[in-house]
């Protein structure tokens, strides 16, 4: 039923459409499996079809069917095309099949729990070619009787799944198979690790592997869904699809048509409408959207030079109250690029979008409150222009370095017929605007976009309505991007329509759609833009879209249709898309393959830390090709490079290391805050062969290399837990003259068990030597072997070292607390003494000679040195811990931890115990013997002489 249902869709579809054109598909949207194995649909839209021309190694169901099935068995390339009625050839296609044993594929479903913010993950194992409807258009809750068998089969060989995550390298693992033949594996919700990846073993059946999938998974993101009496929210009429994603949740996605507005968070498998409350709007301005952006739980509408805020629960303009004018707003953008791991640690102090008008610009921030950012004035003084020049904003974009942002402007002088475009970029680290070498020449009235591409040094796309434009290498090569016949006007080539929009991925495909649906492809890196087949009608009413694969998909909206159909996703096979237009053409690839094991785009260097990145690529002999190391941002890093040379068969194999590191000696310096200023900051790195060409498939690695503290870092020492502390809080009293300052009275502390953990009881002739662990949002990373230092946070002095700087090796007087205090009067205790001031004793060229038998007060890992307490009474310490080495972090790593009960009841010697229990038993049977002598005597007195006495004679009377 389903089915029929479907097909009975994509016959509306065709109705719509006048003009003949042909696709293809397979019963998966995941083409990475399509090979010889795969059912492969043919499809014609249009009138005039005949027949199928198919070449010998594969079998058509049905050749003269509009649409059927086709079985190629023989790999290779295979040219295939529709004849009209007319016998002539339309569109050819080079269809390119292999012979891959990856067949199989994963299936999963997602149950959010929300009360301890998890997701149950539910997997199984499907055939594309024997899976249910429900399993190949993703709406199945259970595996089909096939998967379960097949699942149940496979687990039997050894297979079972494993989800890891790419960002943060993490792994979970499934329980055992259910009797439903799933298995089933829990998972934290996550913000910022939301790239997923489920392997399997290396185990195959009837000779086919199971391909790795790689999916999105993060918190649940809720859609807006107003009642009925709500009004609509459209596009002006005539004005085509306009679809806006969250930036690091492509599936989140606003759709804007001329009838109405709807929201998905699932790549429109399921949707709502999106409409503004009645009275809020004119009927003029609920018509006229100009642009929107898609934030978390927040949508922000452009209508006539006003922002409008929607929430699930309100619909609000955005005006001089939140710091931005009410009216006149030309324009408003956002990050395009995804950099999670980089923002969410800084998401307060970072802009979420900038909004211009015509002569302010605005920086919005998390609570949508704006600053103004720049001023048209401001932009002339740094071109150097004159007061009456003109100066335009035409667009403010993001670049894929975080902290920085473009302003694209158009400058004339008489503004008579043509003007200049000129790019400003602006560093949020350093607060300055650079004019870059960019200028390009437009007709008066052209409007002008772009995008920043994802590159370590800047490279960026431009276009207008009929043609595109580009900016490579730090804007060190800019021009007009043409095809490979010189033209450079895509509408003459498009029959007339003008580009809607510009689509970017991450592994460098840009495509262009034009406003009849004619796509072109241009490769990052390369100037030249290639027409690709038709897929979709000119007459349907679509979008690009990614969907959680991040794949790119064609997104149909159809208003004539029934609601439920009006909106339909269709995958788009890019990859052989490419290859049929690839094969044959002379810039060949020059390599036969280019690997790396990067396997993240954000790095995160500590002091004395280092990454190291493994690349090779595999190229014909006396090509002479290299791998090129691309950086933009900070100059803070150092690398070297190791390189390996093999040749056999007439290939070269070269293979490079390369290691990323600091050589920096924070050590004994005067400006130690200033250095770590100078030397932190955020590098981008882009590691590419010498040479490529658009027929190169590879991704080339793009990622940055953040350089400071990380904030997820923190320290604790072994044995002490502040999460499974028990105790409540209590008071106790330090006397007066156990504290550092002499006090006049007795301090009474409050120990507050959240701040300092539960407090470990010692002996008071047990030394102590604490063990420091370093700890990230990952767990334990190492054994902290650095110095570090501690002290009594209340101000007790009455605790001691054991050992002394001369027995730590010391040649001039170490530094000690009392030396500190007295360098440093009025300062805190927590600053007084610190990486930043930090002079070692081991050398005679720093510090001074002097008594080498006072305590050394320092301590780390490999040393002797612990802390010992007087024996004649108990007490209660809390300690701070402070790292000390300059050279260990960049992070101000401290901790808490306290001693307690250290007057317990010393054990008595063995002879006293002995003879205090001689003299208890001899007191015990002295007693006894004693007490048996007086009974005796008593006993005698009173029972034995009176029975023994004679009776005495009576008196007469």
């Amino acid at each position: 039923m389903l089915g029929r249902q479907v097909e009975a869709v994509l016959l509306l579809w065709l109705s719509c459409c006048v003009l003949a054109v042909w696709r293809y598909s397979m019963k998966s949207t995941i083409y990475s499996i399509f090979s010889t194995r795969s059912s492969i649909i043919l499809e014609y839209e249009g009138d005039t079809f005949k027949s199928w021309d198919i070449p010998e190694g594969c079998k058509v169901q049905n050749k003269s069917s509009p649409k059927t099935l086709l079985y190629c068995k023989t790999p290779g390339n295979h040219k295939i095309s529709p004849i009209n009625i007319n016998d002539m050839q339309e569109d050819e296609r080079l269809l390119t099949v292999d012979s891959s044993n990856i067949c199989f594929l994963w299936y999963y479903t997602v149950v959010d729990v929300f009360f301890n913010l998890s997701q149950i993950i539910t997997i199984w194992v499907y055939d594309p070619e024997n899976a249910s409807p429900e399993e190949l258009q993703w709406t199945a809750k259970e595996p089909s009787v096939n998967s379960m068998v097949l699942t149940k089969q496979m687990n039997t060989l050894g297979q079972y799944p494993v989800i890891y995550t790419l960002e943060k390298g993490l792994k979970y693992d499934p329980g055992p198979l259910t009797p439903d033949g799933t298995w089933i594996i829990h998972l934290p919700m996550t913000s910022d690790d939301i790239i997923k990846q489920i392997r399997g073993n290396k185990v195959s059946f009837q000779d086919c592997f199971i391909a790795s999938l790689q999916f999105l998974l993060t918190f649940p993101m809720n859609v807006i869904s107003d009642p009925p009496e709500y009004e609509p929210l459209s596009l002006p009429a005539g004005s085509p699809l306009l679809a806006s994603w969250h930036t690091c949740i492509p599936t989140f996605v606003l759709l804007a048509t001329e009838h109405e507005t709807f929201q998905t968070n699932n790549s429109f498998q399921t949707w709502t409408k999106v409409r503004a409350p009645p009275g809020v709007l004119t009927e003029a301005q609920r018509h006229s959207l100009r642009d929107v952006i898609l934030l978390d739980q927040r949508i922000l509408f452009l209508v006539e030079g006003t922002i409008y805020l929607k929430t699930k629960d309100s619909f609000k303009i955005i005006d001089e109250n939140n710091g931005i004018a009410g009216t006149g707003i030309l324009g408003f953008s956002k990050r395009r690029w995804c950099q999670i791991r980089y923002l969410y640690k800084l998401a307060s102090k970072k802009s979420l979008l900038f909004a211009w008008s015509k002569d302010v610009v605005y920086a919005g921030y998390t609570n949508l409150r704006f600053l103004v950012f720049t001023t048209i004035s401001k932009l002339k003084d740094v071109l150097k222009l004159s007061p009456g020049d003109t100066l335009e904003i035409m667009t403010v974009e993001y670049l894929w370095h975080p902290q920085e942002v473009a302003f694209m402007l158009s400058h004339c002088t008489d503004c008579s017929t043509i003007k200049d475009v000129r790019i400003v970029l602006f560093n949020s680290m350093h607060s300055k605007y650079v004019l870059q070498d960019f200028d390009i020449q437009v007709a008066k009235e052209t409007q002008l976009d772009c995008r920043f591409l994802l590159s370590a040094m800047p490279d960026m796309i431009l276009w207008d309505g009929h043609s595109t434009y580009y900016s490579h290498n730090n804007f060190t090569e800019v021009g007009i991007i043409e095809t490979d016949s010189g033209n450079t006007n895509l509408s003459l080539i498009a029959e007339g329509s003008k580009v809607h929009n510009v689509v970017a991925d991450t592994t460098g495909n840009i495509l262009v759609k034009m406003e009849n649906n004619d796509l072109f492809y241009i490769k990052d890196g390369i100037a030249e833009i290639v027409p690709l087949s038709r897929w979709v009608n000119t007459t349907a009413e679509t979008a690009l879209v990614l969907d959680k694969s991040f794949q790119v998909n064609i997104l149909h909206y159809n208003q004539n249709l029934d609601e439920k159909y009006q909106l339909h996703l269709q995958s788009y096979p890019l990859v052989l898309e490419l290859q049929s237009k690839n094969k044959g053409l002379e810039d060949m690839c020059p390599y036969l393959t280019f690997q790396h094991d990067v396997h993240s785009q954000f790095y995160h260097l500590d002091k004395g830390d280092s990454l190291t990145v493994w690349t090779q690529i595999v190229y014909p002999e006396n090509r002479g090709l290299d791998i090129l190391v691309d950086y933009y941002g900070s100059n803070i890093l150092t690398w070297t490079q190791n390189t390996e040379y093999e040749i056999a068969s007439g290939f070269c194999t070269k293979s490079m290391i390369t290691r990323f590191f600091q050589t920096t000696n924070y050590e004994s310096v005067k400006n130690y805050y200033d250095l770590e200023k100078k030397n932190t900051g955020l590098t981008l790195i882009k590691i590419r062969p010498s040479e490529y060409t658009r027929t190169c498939p590879t991704v080339i690695p793009v990622f940055e290399i953040s350089v400071g503290c990380d904030p997820t870092k923190y320290i604790q020492v072994q044995g002490f837990n502040n999460t499974r502390c028990h105790r409540r809080d209590f008071s106790y009293v330090i006397d007066k003259e156990l504290l550092r300052d002499s006090p006049h009275e007795n301090l009474k502390v409050r120990y507050e068990v959240a701040k300092y953990g539960c407090p470990r009881t010692v002996d008071m002739e047990e030394m102590f030597h604490p063990v420091v662990e370093l700890y990230d949002e990952n767990g334990f990373i190492k054994i902290v072997d650095a110095n570090f230092i501690l002290w009594e946070v209340h101000g007790r002095n009455d605790y001691m070292y054991n050992s002394t700087m001369q027995q730590n090796g010391c040649i001039n007087e170490a530094q000690t607390w009392d030396i500190m205090i007295e360098e440093n009067p009025g300062v805190p205790m927590e600053d007084i003494w610190g990486p930043q001031n930090y002079r070692p004793c081991f050398s005679y060229a720093i510090g001074t000679p002097g008594d080498l038998s006072q305590p050394y007060e320092i301590i780390n890992y490999s040393n002797k040195n612990a802390l010992k307490w007087s024996s004649s009474y108990a007490a209660m310490y809390v300690y701070r811990l402070k790292v000390l080495d300059p050279n260990y972090s960049f992070c101000n790593l401290t901790t808490y931890f306290a001693i307690e009960s250290l007057g317990q009841i010393p054990r008595s010697s063995i002879y006293l115990v002995a003879a205090l229990v001689f003299v208890l038993m001899l007191t015990f049977i002295s007693v006894l013997v004693l007490s048996y002598f007086w009974y005796s005597k008593i006993y005698r007195r009173f029972i034995i002489e009176p029975l023994h006495k004679p009776p005495g004679k009576q008196k007469k009377n």
